[in-house]
């Protein structure tokens, strides 16, 4: 799977005022690598990072595709968001068409848009911790980043939301390690990867968005669209061809498995 770091001068931005954290451009890696079962041994311990709301079931350190709806079901996932100019927009036309989805928050923009993230879980869609900084490197990092990284964010996204936990940690990019992988199930968290990768972060025109969808569906239930990072309007008219021609395939949407 590509890793979507190009073009995301404006995570440099946020994040390096916000933060002060440096991002660093990385190849792309094989997702199957990124995949491999991890090995026995303790979970790995938190880092300081308070995360309110009490403790969180431990869940399967495995890379979920699977949908919870059945061999039918689709899961929609938004990643990089929230964004005042375009969540609006994918939320309601999610509720146009009675869709739940997955919105994988980072940090920084979570803790930018409250009322946002407040807003997504109103309307009965999942969070997953997209970590602070989007940082696609995350694998080539030391433990202790990658710990602030995925607990920072969870922290930020439960303050945002009011309580509500994330369910789910996407690595960006889909830089897991088995490291982070652990972290995040022992926080409650599902690693999710992706199966259809619909390219829109790269805004190849609407059509050929929901050509890939169509195409590539095959592969998997679980579908990547952003709601940030630059102008998602492609995105935005893609779902709103892709939602009805879903249902119109006998397919209905789900969570991925947990």
């Amino acid at each position: 799977m590509a890793r979507h770091g190009g073009g995301r001068g404006w995570y440099g931005k946020v994040v390096g005022a916000a933060l002060g954290v440096t991002m660093l451009a990385v190849g792309a890696s094989v997702w199957t690598a990124q995949a491999d079962s991890v090995g026995g041994g303790p979970a790995p311990e938190a880092s300081a990072s308070a995360t309110p709301g009490g403790a969180a079931e431990p869940v399967d350190v495995s890379i979920a595709h699977a949908s919870d709806a059945g061999p039918r079901g689709v899961n929609i996932t938004i990643d990089d968001g929230p964004d005042p100019a375009w969540t609006p927009q994918v939320l309601d036309l999610l509720d146009e068409y009675g869709v739940k989805a997955t919105f994988c928050m980072t940090g920084v923009q979570a803790q930018a848009h409250p009322d946002l993230v407040k807003d997504v879980v109103a309307a009965g869609h999942r969070l997953c911790d997209h970590s602070v900084s989007h940082d696609t490197g995350m694998d080539k990092k030391s433990e202790a980043y990658q710990s602030k990284e995925i607990l920072d964010a969870e922290r930020m996204i439960i303050e945002a939301s009011g309580g509500v936990r994330p369910m789910y940690y996407r690595a960006p990019g889909g830089a897991f390690t088995p490291y982070s992988r652990k972290l995040a199930a022992s926080h409650g968290m599902r690693p999710l990867g992706w199966n259809v990768d619909t390219k829109d972060f790269e805004r190849p025109g609407t059509d050929a968005i929901v050509t890939t969808v169509q195409r590539e569906l095959s592969n998997g239930p679980t579908i990547l669209f952003h709601d940030a990072g630059g102008d998602r309007t492609q995105t935005v008219e893609a779902l709103r061809q892709v939602l009805p021609w879903l249902k119109e395939q006998g397919h209905t949407f789900g969570f991925p498995v947990r």
